[in-house]
């Protein structure tokens, strides 16, 4: 039997291919539940920290309250009490007083990260792990958030409103690997290894205003096309973000079929991270093409998903 695999590698290798690594099997060992978060290490953390030059910092994580759109059926409220409190001066002799709040909702909501957990083909997630085997109830089992360390990289902000010179990108627009090359080239930057990249597409401009349009916002979207997200793979970055709700284009890219295939490139098959509902519009205000990225998430045990608020630091 292996006479037979390496005889048909070989003639695969003359068909002019060299054979892919099965998807389902982590290039870091069977047991890998972080994935490209593995690209982290001390010297690239510093190589990032080496891209601070002012000190200024951005949120990137959008303000999110019970009307932020989101994929349906997902849903936030937060209720405020005030414990054994409302009919008194307060608990002690010194009147103490405290608000407390109770939160109820999904953790993928608003601003994001996608975990290993959250996405599969067939059944089968990242490392091959079957949903049978670690998606309980209560709780994922394996690549939950809790596992991911912190995601501390290199920054880089591709403004896509501005590579396709429009002030909110339309509707169903794929980034393409051309597109993504030809924006990075423009802006005199250069996609790496590790890196952790965000595309600005003007699309939270639609919630601003006296008169939101939530409906659009959250059913349509420009995002990253098959052929872009097979490209960042191929470099090897940690995390792919967008001031979108579903990072990748909607309508899906004219000519495929299937549901979400962008996410399935990146989270299962190459164990990169999706941020989504990311706010790069002071960024793009203060013309910053790359910076040092910082994301601590919440350590929910057996989480799939968790609101963010990651730090842009220049």
């Amino acid at each position: 039997m292996k006479m037979i695999a390496i005889t048909a590698a070989f003639v695969a290798c003359l068909a002019g291919g060299a054979v892919a690594q099965d998807w389902t099997e982590s290039q870091w060992g069977p047991e890998d539940e972080i994935g490209a978060a593995n690209r982290i290490t001390p010297e690239s953390v510093l190589a990032a920290s080496q891209l601070i030059t002012t000190g200024k910092t951005y949120n990137l994580g959008i303000v999110v309250d019970s009307s932020t759109p989101a994929f349906s059926p997902r849903s936030m409220s937060v209720t405020v009490l005030q414990p054994n409190q409302i009919e008194t001066d307060g608990l002690g002799s010194n009147g103490m007083t405290y608000n407390d709040d109770i939160f109820t909702g999904w953790l993928g909501i608003g601003p994001q990260i996608d975990g290993l957990g959250h996405i599969g083909v067939k059944h089968t997630y990242y490392n091959g792990f079957h949903d049978s085997e670690f998606a309980k109830a209560d709780g994922l089992t394996k690549l939950g958030i809790e596992k991911l360390p912190p995601i501390v990289t290199r920054g880089v902000l591709l403004n896509m409103a501005a590579h396709f010179d429009q002030e909110i990108v339309q509707e169903g627009t794929p980034y393409t690997k051309e597109d993504i090359q030809a924006a990075a080239s423009a802006q005199g930057v250069e996609i790496r290894e590790g890196d952790t990249v965000l595309f600005h597409s003007g699309w939270l401009n639609l919630l601003d205003g006296e008169n939101p349009d939530h409906q659009r916002y959250v059913s349509v979207e420009p995002g990253l096309g098959i052929s872009g997200a097979e490209y960042l793979a191929e470099i090897g970055v940690v995390a792919v973000g967008a001031d979108t709700w579903g990072l990748e284009t909607l309508p899906f890219e004219e000519g495929t079929d299937g549901v979400f295939k962008v996410h399935q490139i990146l989270i299962p098959q190459n164990g990169i991270f999706i941020l989504e509902n990311m706010e790069t519009r002071e960024l793009v205000a203060d013309n910053v093409n790359e910076f040092m990225f910082v994301l601590g998430a919440t350590r929910l045990k057996g989480a799939v998903q968790m609101m963010i608020n990651p730090t842009a630091i220049r």
